[in-house]
């Protein structure tokens, strides 16, 4: 009899404790469970009071221990900015160990993406705002890039809105060329680019004719200036916005490079045009750490370093480009350093906070970066593809974990944990205390998409300065080498291009719409 009862017993130890032993990760929350065995039933009859029983505790979710206790690195030297992270990393981990009661997490202690809430208040901001938002008049172009981005990423269909964004985009249009940030004001770069990129996410012939592409052209010239970089307005700044932005421009609305008679840049013998000395200009603003400053000689900044190798991937393919003209290995490492633990988000600049913002600065580089770092063309063709056919296309290559150059699982569970407002407002945010906002709601969906997706180049890309064509990018969901999820499936996004950020089937669309027309 006891013989039996003891063979239950291992039996049921058999069966608790490998699961036990996957869900040991994280201490801090646990379950007990009591297995309560009688035996074989046909003892049944021969027990009185004697149970096998065993009481087993274990985690309720799987969250590594990097995530849900204080950072493994903490800096000695305390000062305001050490003791806003200490503050900030106590924010943070109550909703990084899953410990909000209202709030439903899968085993990984992760919570859904509340994407129709999120949806509900990207359509609302592109409406009628309060009278407070006037201060904001000159963004109206970022307003309509923000929502429809994050819109798009999240699945919904845009087109409903093509009209209105037509309307707003020819109100915001100057006979001299480019978009201000509304009627009357003065064309920038900045709110131009967000004006053609809205107008491709809705798509269609009418959106597209809005544009007087040979205004632009004219009005970037004037914009050019002879160190190869651009103003973002006439008269304005230098810096690598205007680089990273005009080339966007050119690039979807197939403008002409050469340069007018007017431009800073003009040179009679025609050995500039409008991307002329691009390359070399990002290349000065690369920072002793490693970064990319706004300007050279300024400090690194986690936007500018995205805008600098989409840039440098606009010019020609990026495993030969970004090398040639940037300190590959310094970059790589000040990027990394952005993200922090145990929050896993990115900050922005050294000794700065995370930031919901940062998924898609920082870590929307990180794409160009792997792509690069792969092989030009060294190899063989597909199985069944045929051997002769020039530059034949490669499978996207999914890397392990290991080949990752920052910690996807980190940065997804930052995002779902901490950035998402669970209230009935919507919208995402910078991180747990603060409001959601357009702004943040894009671009932290901008850095899931990247985090949850692998981009890779198919075959070698001719140079986009001379005309050639768009380099090709294919794109599948990431997974890692143990094939752990930590998301459910139906939080899955859609992708965005790496470099023009917004959905692949847009920038395609008003691209080849622009390279099938002939003159302006």
């Amino acid at each position: 009899m006891r013989q039996r009862i003891k063979a239950a017993k291992r039996r049921a130890r058999a069966v608790f404790r490998p699961r036990a032993a996957k869900m040991a990760s994280n201490p801090t929350n646990t379950t007990t469970t009591t297995i309560t065995n009688p035996g074989p039933p046909e003892a049944e009859s021969e027990i009185d009071e004697e149970f096998v029983t065993e009481s087993i505790t274990y985690p309720r979710f799987m969250i590594p221990n990097l995530f849900t206790g204080p950072s493994p690195v903490v800096d000695v030297l305390e000062t305001h900015t050490s003791n806003l992270q200490q503050e900030t990393v106590k924010v943070c981990l109550p909703f990084l160990s899953a410990e909000d009661e209202k709030t439903k997490y899968n085993i990984h202690g992760v919570p859904n993406l509340y994407r129709k809430s999120h949806i509900t208040f990207l359509r609302r901001s592109i409406g009628p705002m309060p009278a407070g938002f006037i201060t904001a008049d000159a963004s109206r172009p970022w307003f309509l890039y923000w929502a429809l981005t994050g819109l798009s990423i999240m699945g919904d269909d845009v087109s409903d809105l093509r009209q209105a964004v037509v309307d707003t985009a020819r109100s915001m249009q100057n006979e001299s060329g480019g978009f201000g940030g509304g009627g009357g004001q003065r064309s920038h770069l900045a709110t131009t680019y967000a004006v053609v990129l809205s107008l491709a996410m809705v798509g269609g012939e009418e959106a597209f004719e809005v544009i007087d592409r040979r205004a632009l052209w004219k009005w970037l010239s004037r914009l050019k200036q002879p160190d190869g970089g651009f103003q973002v307005c006439v008269g304005g700044e230098e810096d690598i916005r205007g680089a990273y932005t005009a080339s966007v421009v050119i690039t979807l609305l197939n403008l002409p490079l050469d340069l007018t008679q007017e431009s800073p840049a003009y040179e009679a013998d025609g050995s500039m045009n409008l991307l002329s000395g691009v390359p070399d200009y990002v290349r000065r603003c690369q920072t002793y750490e490693g970064g990319i400053s706004g300007q050279p000689d300024s400090e690194a900044h986690g936007a500018y370093a995205f805008c600098a190798l989409a840039c440098l991937a606009l010019l020609d393919d990026p495993r030969r480009i970004i090398p040639k003209y940037l300190d590959l290995p310094r970059l790589i490492s000040w990027l990394s350093s952005r993200q922090y633990a145990p929050e896993a988000g990115f900050s922005g600049r050294t000794n700065k906070l995370v930031d919901g913002c940062y998924s898609h600065w920082v870590g929307g580089c990180f794409p160009l970066i792997e792509a690069c770092l792969r092989p030009l063309d060294d190899s063989p063709p597909p199985a069944g593809d045929d051997a002769t056919t020039p530059n034949p296309p490669r499978k996207p290559r999914l890397p392990p974990a290991s080949e990752s150059l920052f910690n996807r699982e980190g940065l997804i569970r930052y995002i779902l944990c901490c950035c998402q407002d669970q209230s009935r407002r919507g919208g995402l945010r910078d991180k747990p205390g603060k409001m959601s906002d357009s702004y943040h709601t894009c671009y932290v969906l901008s850095g899931l998409s990247s985090a949850q997706h692998q981009w890779d180049l198919t075959a070698p890309a001719p140079t986009l300065a001379a005309g050639a064509g768009d380099p090709v990018w294919t794109v599948l969901p990431y997974v890692d080498d143990g094939g752990v999820q930590v998301y459910e499936q139906e939080d899955l996004v859609r992708p965005i291009h790496p470099v023009y950020a917004i959905p692949q089937r847009s920038q395609e669309g008003m691209r080849e719409y622009f390279l099938g027309k002939e003159g302006f």
